[in-house]
């Protein structure tokens, strides 16, 4: 079991280096590499990443770089929208069906997020410049309504495969909130990603998805490798670890598309 404290390790060097959920590196690795199922991979992540990221929070609190109501607009949409898709997993039940939604959800949600971890900048220029009405229109008057119909999203994607609260909804907030300090909007958005994976993470230990022994010795790892990530990634430049872990996220988000797809045949 000490291997998954190497795993938890890595991911934690990756999450820590450059930002990007641990749910878009963990979940995969577990399902393509230790033959974890889906679900216990989701449900055990989803407790990884609301303990891992509180920490985080509790700092960007203290500093004051949390904004509550954006954090409330996205949870408003977010948490009905976790419950329901909890109520979906317990609906479809344990077995192939359940794997294959998840994989596939999955597959999206990496290859979302790779997207997103490539074209960040270019996304806060796009909303910066705001050239087509609708973006305009949002910015000024239905920015509430857009962040929570986004967090509605983002809440479905976390709680069946447990990525979208960190760069997905990071992309979201530079679209409706470009012109906001950008550690607000981190703050805001680990904000958020802790209630939702916290509250998705408590769903899934009700329905016995989630592997407590498995959580201790990611957690073990995991730690000290956001520590010595931040190091780490603080030396390194931005041009480079974003375009690798780009690319990285594309070759997993790849690779569990085609098991997902293989699995019907």
């Amino acid at each position: 079991m000490l291997e998954y404290s190497g795993v938890g390790l890595i991911v934690g060097l990756a999450v820590g280096a450059t930002g990007v959920g641990g749910g878009s590196l963990m979940t995969p690795i577990l399902i393509l590499f230790y033959g974890v199922s889906p679900a216990i991979a989701v449900g055990t992540d989803l407790l990884y990443a609301a303990i891992s990221k509180a920490f985080a929070v509790t700092l960007h609190g203290r500093n004051g770089s949390v904004d509550w109501k954006i954090v409330g607009l996205l949870s408003l949409g977010s948490v009905p929208a976790a419950l329901a898709t909890l109520l979906l997993i317990r609906y479809v039940g344990p077995g192939e069906d359940l794997d294959r939604l998840i994989k596939l959800t999955l597959a999206g949600a990496i290859i979302l997020t790779a997207s997103g971890t490539l074209l960040r900048n270019w996304l806060l220029e796009f909303a910066r410049q705001e050239r087509f009405a609708w973006l305009r229109q949002a910015h000024r008057k239905g920015r509430s309504g857009m962040t929570t119909i986004a967090g509605a999203v983002i809440g479905g994607l976390v709680a069946m495969s447990s990525v979208g609260g960190g760069v997905i909804g990071m992309m979201v907030l530079l679209l409706l909130y470009p012109r906001q300090p950008a550690i607000r909007l981190v703050g805001s958005d680990l904000a958020h990603a802790v209630i939702i994976t916290g509250i998705a993470g408590l769903g899934h230990a009700g329905l016995g998805t989630v592997d407590y022994a498995l959580l201790g010795y990611l957690l073990i790892g995991a730690i000290p490798g956001i520590w010595l990530g931040t190091r780490v990634g603080f030396r390194l430049p931005d041009r480079a670890l974003r375009p690798a872990i780009a690319g990285l996220l594309l070759f997993i988000g790849a690779g569990m598309l085609t098991k997902a797809i293989a699995a019907q045949f």
